[in-house]
């Protein structure tokens, strides 16, 4: 059976340093690397071996973090866009191939996918007084679902051109996938939140 790396005590710690960082920061959310930070060290707090809990280089294309071997993914949404029951990766990856059509993108996009194990995501979606923060698990073979997909060219741009896709389940569309043309960025748009696994949530006022 696979380790539980997202215990309650984990989660605890995480909302808990989270709320530390609100009273020196009252209005800004922890994000990117900063999160990724936070998240180490919560799980040192809720009581993993400093030896268990391993990070690797930062904006390296493996894992954020391995956590007694299992390799993590952390992201975060928290601008002031940021949609309560939508999830938007900006960046699940960079997919420099050296081609540019959907079948080298999709297949460097899986290979990426396939160097993780679990992937946490904090979203903060901004209130008049409040954050609404939520802690999800992003299940990995939801996003492997980009194989299913029809793309197709969009957008004006010259030169290389962004490509895109809905990709679909029963009848619905489960997210869009969309690969940048300016920068390779592969980009996840209106991901269900409902589909995830809603870690946690809570509100953080915002003092001042």
């Amino acid at each position: 059976m696979a380790i539980e790396v997202f215990t309650d005590g984990f989660l605890s710690a995480v909302q808990s340093l989270v709320e530390r960082h609100h009273a020196i920061y009252p209005r800004l959310p922890p994000q990117g690397l900063f999160f990724e930070a936070l998240v180490e060290q919560a799980f040192r707090v809720a009581g993993w071996p400093a030896d268990q809990v391993l990070a690797t280089t930062p904006n390296s294309p493996w894992h954020d973090l391995s956590v007694a071997g299992v390799r993590l993914s952390i992201k975060s949404e928290t601008g002031k866009i940021t949609h309560a029951t939508n999830i938007s990766i900006t960046k699940l990856c960079t997919t420099e191939t050296g081609e540019w059509n959907s079948i080298a993108l999709v297949a460097n996009t899986i290979a990426h996918i396939k160097r993780h194990d679990r992937m946490l995501m904090v979203r903060a979606i901004w209130q008049e007084t409040s954050f609404l923060y939520q802690l999800v698990e992003i299940p990995l073979d939801l996003l492997e679902r980009i194989t299913t997909a029809e793309f197709s060219e969009v957008g004006n741009r010259k030169g290389r051109r962004s490509i895109a896709a809905n990709v679909m389940g029963q009848n619905e569309r489960l997210f869009r996938v969309h690969f940048d043309g300016s920068d390779g960025k592969c980009q996840i748009h209106a991901l269900l939140l409902d589909r995830c696994r809603l870690l946690r949530k809570w509100t953080q006022p915002i003092a001042g």
